[in-house]
């Protein structure tokens, strides 16, 4: 007998009808926590009822089929999202979340009960590891983070195509936890989240290498630490080989895609001008960039370097923060920080330029694309080459 004929999955079909209808009202209301809820749910059902069952992979097409049939202009419950739910389940099948007819819920992490609208993690005893998933840590860790981070909260206020974004990039749940975290802190959009994953955020934010420790006030220190990255994703820019060793085309196109670049670098970031002018006993000088940050209430001084760093670029940058902090500069102002952009550094070399130097800066790089991975270099061609072709 084939699995749409048996009385188990009719049955099943009517109570997945009734589910989705009982949160139609409440997802108008409670739009992204009722959907979040509303898709686990789902998945679980499925995950359950497949596994008990041993209905192959192609029943979710039929599911999907008769759901459509069902609920005429039903969205949401393709064959495909249908599969990333049931992913989405068996990923935090540690978890126990029920619809819930407020915008209030309550977290534990204690067994589940039997009470309503409530979500809890389930007893550690009774789940081992994530599912079918390559974070692959024992739940006892996860619940560790989950106690001390609040991520239930956050885990339902983040739309399900952020999390499927998460659960096909992600590879750890130290990981998880920052990214869901700073979406929610910077209301990134999903496209947003992917640049800033595809970048490496988690792995390079708070690793610039500085001298903020020592020239920084003890409060804005740790804020100043986390507001730049060791390396920045600039696959915005449209800089061909050629270009790559002129500063000033290198300028001119940051300016040119000013906001891609002020997302790529981080929040609160106001530009205020590209070959900023200053004037020093009548000699002027110039900027290449110049930003104010709102949270460390100070100017940001930006030297673009298309080459490897030199310790003369670090002089050069601390004499601009003496002038910035001398002649623009406002009395409720911290003092000014820079960072040298450039191709390559050595730490070494960063490290002993820095050690006379009396204003906070640091040394980041940055690249145009995303590296090959080199299993694949040798199977397709490269950048210049495609250039000739075309």
């Amino acid at each position: 007998m084939t699995p749409m004929l048996e009385p188990e999955y009719i049955g099943f079909l009517q109570e997945l009808k009734e589910t989705i209808l009982r949160s139609r009202y409440q997802a108008a209301k409670l739009v992204n926590r009722e959907l979040i809820l509303l898709y686990f749910q789902t998945g679980k059902k499925l995950s359950e009822k497949i596994n008990a069952h041993k209905w192959g992979a192609k029943v979710i097409d039929n599911i999907s089929n008769d759901l459509q049939r069902e609920l005429p202009g039903l969205r949401g419950f393709s064959v495909t999202n249908l599969k990333k739910m049931r992913h989405f389940y068996e990923t935090y099948s540690f978890f126990e979340i029920s619809p819930s007819s407020t915008a209030q819920f309550e977290t534990s992490i204690k067994p589940s009960s039997t009470v309503q609208f409530k979500l809890s993690v389930k007893a550690i005893h009774n789940v081992t590891k994530v599912s079918n998933y390559p974070l692959g840590i024992p739940v006892t860790e996860a619940i560790q983070i989950l106690e001390t981070s609040e991520f239930i909260d956050k885990f339902l206020s983040i739309s399900f195509t952020h999390h499927i974004l998460l659960l096909s990039k992600i590879k750890s749940w130290d990981e998880l936890f920052f990214y869901v975290s700073k979406t929610l802190e910077n209301q990134w959009s999903v496209s947003i989240l992917q640049y800033h994953i595809e970048s490496a955020l988690f792995a390079k934010q708070g690793k610039l290498l500085n001298n903020f420790n020592e020239r920084l006030p003890e409060k804005v220190y740790p804020h100043a630490l986390q507001a730049f990255k060791e390396e920045y994703l600039f696959d915005f820019l449209n800089i061909q080989a050629e270009d790559e060793q002129d500063e000033r085309v290198f300028e001119t196109e940051i300016v040119r895609n000013i906001k891609q670049f002020i997302l790529s670098i981080g929040k609160e970031f106001t530009f205020m001008g590209n070959q900023y002018r200053l004037v020093v006993n009548g000699d002027e000088f110039f900027i290449d960039l110049l930003f104010y940050h709102r949270g460390l209430q100070c100017m940001i001084a930006f030297e673009l370097k298309t080459g490897k760093f030199k310790p003369e670029y670090a002089g050069k940058l601390n004499f601009y923060l003496n002038a910035l902090d001398e002649y623009v500069k406002l009395p409720h102002e911290n003092t000014s920080i820079g960072i040298i952009l450039c191709k390559e550094k050595n730490d070494t070399v960063v490290e002993f330029a820095f050690k006379t130097i009396d204003k906070p800066m640091g040394v980041a790089t940055y690249k145009f694309t995303t590296e090959l991975p080199e299993q694949y270099k040798k199977y397709l061609p490269n950048s210049e080459d495609l250039r000739k072709l075309m």
